[in-house]
């Protein structure tokens, strides 16, 4: 595996892998099932998500990262190592050069802790690289130049949201809102509203299947949980409505992010944003109406890139692939 380089994307909700001359090799939850005892790790990824919520007593299903940062060191080595192995076959005699992605709000601490975290999986060279400056990349947008670009990228724990020009990130805001917190929305309203207690799986497929962020085409969907009162076992039909209404406070919360970003542009970049439009990726811009919402906001132009969730790791190979233009925008450790 000499002079291989890898490319992940490590989300709050899953993990992308891009490896030189394959291109994206794994896309998998970033889930792992252990056993409460004995701390064996007894799935990652798909085979631990379809674990969850189902697991007996001792087993847990956890996710090493929350909001984009690392809330479980351990785990979070063993996830990178097991898709490292995965994605580049076991064992690799040369170490890999590594380019892991972190949201832009992180801190310093939580930037050592997700490089120590790769060198310690197997990486020989360990770069990071800003998650909207890799989704620009990955959207195919030219930012070598002056001209202003603006993206928002909707990941599960955060949305990072950029303006960027030659080569690097002009301004930045990173919410700790994403497409979690959507879930969470609607988990506690159908708990208010219906007086149903709904799981993080359910709710999600809600989003996906009937969920929008803007007025449209009204679909349905049936919810399956817990009665609140009873504990028995009851299921109810919940609209798009619903789901907007419940989805209304993030959403309102990630617009008025945009909005600070915009209020801070240089009048210059602005007038190339008022142009070029804003760029959605993300698994977040897969929600319908998201364009449309964030449009009736803003009154810009946005657009929705081309598979979306795919963005920030082919953003990787992009940096990977022009390293001198980017190697100044990357924190480094070496083993």
């Amino acid at each position: 595996m000499l002079g291989k380089d890898v490319g992940i994307d490590l989300g709050t909700c899953s993990v992308l892998v891009f490896v030189s001359g394959k291109g994206i090799v794994t896309r998998e939850p970033s889930v792992i099932a252990r056993h409460v005892g004995t701390k064996e790790v007894l799935a990652v990824g798909e085979e631990a998500r379809r674990m969850v919520g189902r697991t007996p007593g001792d087993i847990v299903t956890v996710r090493p990262l929350r909001q984009g940062v690392i809330v479980d060191i351990e785990l979070t080595e063993i996830m990178i190592k097991h898709f490292l192995h995965k994605s580049l076959g076991r064992p690799f005699i040369f170490k890999p050069r590594l380019l892991l992605c972190v949201p832009a709000a992180v801190t310093s601490v939580e930037r050592r802790a997700v490089l120590q975290a790769g060198l310690a999986a197997g990486g020989g060279k360990v770069y990071l690289i800003e998650e909207p400056l890799a989704a620009a990349l990955g959207a195919g947008l030219d930012i070598t130049g002056p001209a202003g670009h603006m993206v928002v990228d909707i990941g599960g724990g955060t949305t990072d949201i950029a303006v960027l020009s030659l080569n690097g990130i002009v301004r930045e805001i990173s919410t700790r809102i994403g497409g979690n917190a959507l879930d969470e929305a609607i988990i506690k309203y159908v708990r208010k509203v219906y007086k149903l207690h709904i799981g993080e799986t359910t709710a999600e497929e809600a989003k996906i299947k009937a969920g929008s962020a803007y007025p449209g085409e009204d679909r349905e969907i049936e919810l399956r949980g817990r009665d609140a009162v009873t504990g028995l076992p009851r299921s109810v039909v919940v609209t798009s409505k619903d789901l907007r209404e419940a989805m209304r406070e993030p959403l309102d919360a990630i617009s008025m992010a945009i909005k600070s970003v915009l209020d801070q542009t240089p009048p210059e970049l602005l007038g190339d944003i008022v142009d070029r439009g804003i760029i959605l990726t993300g698994g977040g811009a897969l929600l319908s109406g998201i364009d449309v919402f964030i449009r009736a906001e803003t009154g810009l132009p946005v657009y929705v890139a081309d598979d979306p969730i795919s963005c920030v790791a082919r953003g990787t190979k992009v940096a990977l692939e022009n390293f001198e233009l980017y190697e100044q925008h990357m924190k480094s450790l070496s083993a």
